[in-house]
């Protein structure tokens, strides 16, 4: 059973500078909104540290790439930008964006970090309701989000891709259809079945952990863990759930633009759901999102 300080929670947000207004608004309601005994860990690249300092407090801190990440994945401009963006290189592999270098920020944390538990909390999402992070054990086994056969031949994401991916990654038997999605953007992992993830992939791939998931620019760090947790460990230390405690707004054309749109948005939040995420690709203003937000907790 687990006890006193081991259920401190790891809230874990990789970011990036094109965010930190949405991140600034996250920690804004995460401080309001969480309870309990928890820390959160921003993570981001190393010339984005000086700008998220200015979220710090007493419990947030400012991570560098640079220490959780393999010396050899560099940024550098992306030419085809002119300048504006980055890209990823390395030798071992295509060229990586901003977000797949967050994925492996957040799978890399776990060999830093006492806590037992990590909540991975994107960059726009809101809290909307009190929360405290420990009641995500039941037990010694931590709540899994996982929609059970979500996934099939008509997805309209990557979802497939990432599936075989995280086969081949881990050494299992090809999924079949309809498989089961454990993809959120708000989703707890043990901190130690991170560890022993990363340890299976290295002995498994005989090289770095890294080089062995950017073999393919294909890949989702939700489904690995998932998959691993059930196909590798048995489920283990987890237990399932279809309950996602994000309302995610994932499609543009989900909702209609604009502020009544966001409003329809919200008043289709779960019971159980604690917050929402707004897609900062699927076009919603920013100061809309909070205006929404503050006539919602008037």
């Amino acid at each position: 059973m687990l006890t006193g300080t081991s259920l401190r929670t790891a809230i874990v947000t990789a970011s990036y500078a094109n965010d930190f207004e949405r991140c600034r608004l996250m920690c804004e309601s995460m401080d309001r909104r969480l309870q309990g005994d928890w820390v959160h860990y921003l993570l981001v690249a190393d010339f984005d540290v000086a700008l998220f300092r200015q979220l710090e407090g007493a419990r947030r801190q400012v991570i560098s790439e640079r220490d959780l990440l393999p010396w050899w994945l560099r940024p550098v401009a992306d030419p085809l930008s002119g300048g504006r963006r980055k890209i990823w290189l390395s030798p071992f592999g295509l060229p990586l964006r901003g977000w797949h270098v967050q994925q492996l920020r957040r799978l890399a944390l776990a060999r830093h970090i006492d806590e037992a538990a990590m909540f991975a909390v994107d960059s726009d999402v809101v809290f909307l309701r009190d929360f405290d992070p420990a009641t995500l054990w039941q037990g010694d086994r931590l709540t899994l989000y996982r929609k059970d056969a979500a996934i099939d031949a008509n997805m309209r994401s990557n979802h497939l891709a990432w599936l075989a991916h995280s086969d081949r990654l881990l050494g299992i038997d090809p999924c079949t259809l309809p498989a089961n999605d454990y993809i959120n953007t708000l989703i707890a992992w043990r901190s130690d079945t991170c560890r022993k993830l990363v340890d299976h992939v290295e002995a498994l791939h005989g090289r770095n952990w890294v080089r062995a998931i950017t073999r393919t620019r294909a890949f989702s760090e939700c489904t690995i863990y998932g998959r691993f947790v059930d196909e590798v460990l048995g489920g283990q230390g987890h237990k399932p759930s279809p309950d996602a405690l994000c309302h995610v707004l994932w499609f543009d054309d989900s909702y209609r633009q604009g502020i009544a749109g966001l409003r329809d948005f919200l008043r289709d939040m779960a019971p159980h759901q604690i917050g929402i995420g707004v897609q900062s690709f699927v076009g919603h203003d920013l100061d809309d999102i909070r205006k929404a937000v503050v006539e919602r907790a008037a």
